[in-house]
């Protein structure tokens, strides 16, 4: 085999299992390895026929996200000096359908995901510093509860309107509501306590809550993607690639000279991101009372609706800002001056 830079490597990732595949340089193809358990000892026995094939300076592992389940495999790659990329799942199924490739089982995914490595070369991923990943968790957690919390009352106000119903449902339903808004509660203070034992994080999320539309819950999200960006770019990340990795990057639609689609934006990476950024410019942007009339982000929305924008295209654009400016802020670890982004319309 002849000398190579890299390694490329496919994992597909479930619950029990890794199915290893590594693309082979002098023959142009991908090469099934096996199917390993997803665990220590399947790591450390891919690892050992990762090395005798590996005639190249590095390895590069690629594999897509899977509700945390690659995570174990990521950390151990990355602590042995791996490179590891996990790319967004529907950049990589858009790949594959571009190869005309139809079939899929894991040994396949693993080939494919070999493939898509050498191909496209995707953004590599580095681990969250400690104090950022342990945020992320509690907020993911409170995320998780307050849904929860939500549904059950969902269920206590279409209860109100049953004829007939048996007491222990009502309880049930409010001992149900109680627990989980206690278990927020607590949580809310562990998150408060963490900002306060962590100065600089408290010091990013007070920043980033001067950007216009950012409120307390889009600060919380803000401070973990804009840490997990600074990480992955080593600090040299763009306000344009930034909004490309969290999908509000425009996406033109055109064929031809008749056929044409109002442009959208390509919907990658994390969507609830996006979902609180939107929130965050819808509230940003509606004004009532005289209160907002005048900031920036109220201003480029109202410039871009006078322009001829529908109101969800300008939402959206609105969105994309906040991104760019809550990036601005994190880098320069300054609050947000108003003063630079007037708008007239």
């Amino acid at each position: 085999m002849q000398d190579i830079e890299k390694l490329i490597v496919g994992i597909d990732v479930s619950k029990e299992y890794l199915d290893v595949a590594y693309w082979q340089q002098n023959e142009n193809k991908a090469i099934f390895l096996g199917k390993y358990q997803n665990n220590q000892e399947g790591f450390q026995t891919i690892a050992q026929e990762i090395e005798k094939r590996k005639n190249c300076v590095s390895v590069f592992l690629v594999m897509e996200p899977t509700g945390g389940y690659e995570q174990p495999m990521a950390y151990f790659a990355y602590n042995l000096g791996w490179q590891v990329s996990l790319p967004n799942p529907k950049q990589v199924k858009d790949w594959i359908r571009g190869t005309g490739r139809r079939a899929k089982t894991d040994k396949i995914d693993a080939l494919m995901l070999a493939g898509y490595g050498i191909a496209q070369s995707p953004l590599t991923w580095k681990p969250l510093p400690e104090d950022v990943a342990q945020l992320e968790s509690m907020l993911s957690r409170l995320q998780v509860l307050k849904d929860m919390l939500a549904g059950e009352k969902n269920q206590w106000e279409s209860l109100q309107y049953r004829v007939v119903s048996h007491s222990v449902v009502s309880q049930n339903l409010q001992e149900n509501m109680a627990s989980l808004e206690s278990q927020i509660k607590v949580l809310e203070k562990a998150i408060r306590e963490h900002y306060k034992n962590h100065s600089h994080l408290e010091k990013q999320r007070k920043e980033l809550k001067t950007v216009n539309g950012v409120g307390n819950q889009l600060a919380d999200v803000m401070v973990v993607a804009m840490n997990r960006f600074n990480t992955l770019t080593e600090s040299r990340g763009t306000s344009k690639a930034i909004t490309a990795y969290y999908g509000l990057d425009p996406k033109p639609y055109e064929s031809g000279s008749s056929v044409y689609k109002r442009p959208g934006i390509s919907r990658q990476g994390n969507t609830d991101i996006r979902h609180f950024l939107y929130m965050g410019a819808l509230g940003g942007v509606g004004g009532r009372n005289g209160k907002n009339n005048n900031t920036p982000l109220r201003s480029f929305y109202r410039t871009l609706v006078s322009r001829g924008k529908p109101k969800k295209v300008a939402l959206v654009a609105a969105a994309r800002k906040i991104l760019v400016w809550c990036w601005a802020v994190f880098r320069q670890g300054k609050p947000f001056d108003p003063t630079r982004f007037g708008y007239s319309h």
